[in-house]
């Protein structure tokens, strides 16, 4: 076994989208396992939007990741020594390990995923995105039968998700995406009904047209990832008592887009088509997480729910894949694979 880590640290605040001397890659020697600890080796980790706003140092609902700490991620790798109880050498175990080659984990903060499925899966389709997907499509979207759902990024691992469940549910699913690739993507790989390129469009008005052909009966829940554009083009079409689960606003996270002017216009379509909208942190719901896993991990076994990884090779690599993410240079779940 190496005597040694390597991991990817936060070498400064990004001033806007982050560039490659953001980040800084450093090795020293393996950190010290207590009891009821135990050492990972990582294998993969994984690269989410929400990383963008812990490099802030900004008051949210996280810490923020300070200057020259290990970036966040979770992670999945093997046990090499274990200190917990119930934990072997060996076991395979997901939970908070950054971009690193190695974790210490502790017991209360692990899960041993013995469950058959590829490790990689506890990350994107059964992981923190795919229990995303579930939780604030029942709690907030609450669907029903012959409705229309809208989602952009609809390929991500949560917007694939939530396009699947809505469709099993009986719902017309359109998905926004950027690119004909991408598109296609959401319609044969995802089966989404419909789907909007919002980059073949240059402002809101003329998406919103778009949207309107692929949505003749109004939309009635608007799965809200992104922000920015696509919001603005959606909100009006919302049909009355819509409901508007906010999961992300990824075009905002780098900086506002200089839309803010608009907000007021946005804001009274809320108003007068008296909508829900509820903002929603998944980790406030992980209570309910066992419970994902149990009805949806057979149907991704069985293929009833299919995924989509992007999997980069290497912990070096990491900063460049999490900034092509971010610009939505991905196809599918972003991931980065050490072993």
């Amino acid at each position: 076994m190496s005597d040694q880590m390597t991991r990817i640290t936060l070498a400064r605040r990004p001033e806007g989208t982050p560039v490659p001397e953001d980040f800084g890659l450093e090795t020293g020697p393996l950190p010290e396992v207590a009891d009821g600890e135990m050492l990972v080796a990582v294998e993969v980790f994984s690269l989410d939007p929400y990383m963008r706003g812990r490099m802030n140092a900004v008051k949210s609902y996280a810490a923020a990741t300070e200057i020259g700490d290990t970036m966040t991620a979770q992670g999945v790798g093997r046990v090499l020594v274990s200190k917990a109880e119930g934990f072997a050498e060996g076991d395979m175990v997901m939970g908070t390990t950054g971009w690193a080659s190695h974790a210490v984990l502790k017991a209360t903060e692990a899960l041993k995923w013995d469950n058959g499925l590829p490790p990689s899966t506890a990350l994107g389709v059964l992981g923190m995105p795919g229990f995303t997907a579930w939780t604030g499509l029942r709690e907030y979207g609450r669907p029903k039968a012959g409705e229309t759902l809208v989602i952009a990024a609809a390929t991500g691992p949560v917007g694939a998700m939530v396009g699947q469940l809505a469709k099993a549910a009986g719902l017309r699913t359109v998905a926004v995406a950027g690119g004909a690739d991408k598109c296609a993507l959401a319609r044969e790989k995802f089966g989404f009904d419909a789907a909007v390129d919002h980059r073949a469009y240059d402002d809101a008005s003329s998406l919103r047209k778009a949207l309107a052909e692929a949505c003749p009966d109004g939309v009635d829940i608007y799965w809200e990832n992104v922000g920015g554009k696509v919001l603005e083009a959606v909100i009006p079409l919302m049909n009355d008592h819509g409901r508007v689960p906010i999961c992300g606003t990824i075009a905002w996270y780098s900086g506002v887009d200089g839309d803010t002017d608009r907000l007021p216009m946005v804001w009274r379509s809320m108003l007068t088509k008296r909508l829900s909208v509820n903002g929603f942190i998944i980790f406030d719901h992980w209570g309910g997480y066992r419970d994902f896993l149990t009805e949806v991990a057979p149907k991704v076994a069985s293929g009833e729910i299919t995924y989509l990884e992007d999997v980069t090779e290497g912990l070096e690599n990491a900063p460049e894949a999490f900034i092509s993410m971010l610009s939505g240079g991905n196809m599918g779940k972003t991931l980065v694979r050490l072993a």
